[in-house]
């Protein structure tokens, strides 16, 4: 399982959200004094460039699930079934054009990763198609694999720099992107509701982190009960606020805000089998990591339709 945080941070200027503005100082006030339009191309470039990383992550995996797979086939040994691999047409990165100029001296850089991540995407797409015909003409009866062999290698050392290129943009645009969100929500009626919340998912996203850490590495009943205990408190304090917006634009926000902490409740009821059911086994079962996992992007979901 890949986490790949929250995709929609802010998509106009009427809904934004907010972090801590530590050691924010010198980029906030270039983007202040760059105005709102700039902020807000910036909040456009992060929330299209966070969608297509969502994406095109899970599109990635899954190719590199089938060249593993191809290989194991190419050998000889039982496959029942390929991994599935579904056309991805990454429209949020279609609609990037350029690197907004307000990342300042970090523009350079940005682009440069942002190349390189279109880049080894697109040659993946290139050798999975490349490793599909392979398998599916049978062809490895003819090598004996060794072309699988070749495209699993270079397909994974790809993937390895796209993930790394993926990466460093977040680490990147994420300062500039935080002012931008001071900007744009300064005034903003919904500002409480848009602060609790991401700090909700914030702390959810805290527990997947976790989560993905046991899965791997076995079950710490002490640390997930911490874990627990802190996101229930959180999703307790937003769920006791009351959507006291008045704005008539905004009024229909409250059925919004009030599935968000829905959603989080439920979260913490798949949170709460889990921790039932790995006490005996010391593992988190691939069933509940599933369940957390489909819980979380409920509440994601969720929380972009309410930010949106």
């Amino acid at each position: 399982m890949k986490k790949v945080m929250m995709v929609a941070l802010a998509l106009s200027l009427s809904a934004a959200s907010i972090s801590c503005k530590k050691g924010l100082d010198k980029i906030e006030n270039a983007v202040m004094k760059a105005g709102e339009n700039e902020s807000q191309a910036i909040i456009d470039f992060n929330n299209d460039f966070l969608d297509s990383y969502k994406s095109s992550s899970r599109h990635i995996e899954n190719i590199v699930k089938y060249a593993e797979s191809a290989v194991k086939k190419s050998h000889g040994e039982t496959v029942y079934s390929m991994p599935l691999v579904i056309n991805s047409m990454d429209y949020s990165l279609s609609k990037i054009k350029n690197v907004p100029s307000g990342f300042e001296k970090d523009k350079t850089i940005i682009e440069a990763d942002f190349n390189t991540y279109k880049a080894k995407r697109e040659s993946i797409e290139k050798k999975y198609e490349e490793l599909k015909s392979y398998i599916t003409s049978e062809d490895y009866k003819d090598d004996k694999g060794a072309k699988a062999e070749a495209l699993q290698k270079e397909i994974e050392a790809e993937a390895k720099e796209f993930f790394i290129a993926g990466e460093n943009i977040l680490a990147k645009i994420k300062p500039a992107t935080e002012a931008a969100e001071e900007v744009i929500l300064k005034d903003h009626p919904m500002k409480e509701f848009i602060v609790s919340s991401k700090s909700l998912m914030n702390s959810m996203d805290s527990v997947m982190d976790v989560l993905d850490k046991q899965y791997t590495h076995g079950f710490n009943e002490a640390e997930a009960q911490k874990k627990y205990d802190e996101f229930e408190k959180v999703v307790a304090e937003n769920s006791k606020k009351e959507f006291n917006v008045k704005e008539t634009q905004y009024v229909y926000k409250k059925t919004q805000f009030e599935s968000v902490n829905k959603n989080a409740s439920d979260f913490l009821d798949k949170f709460r089998k889990l921790i039932r059911d790995s006490k005996s086994t010391k593992q988190i079962s691939d069933s509940n990591i599933q369940q957390m996992d489909s819980a979380y992007e409920s509440v994601l979901n969720s929380y972009n339709t309410f930010v949106k």
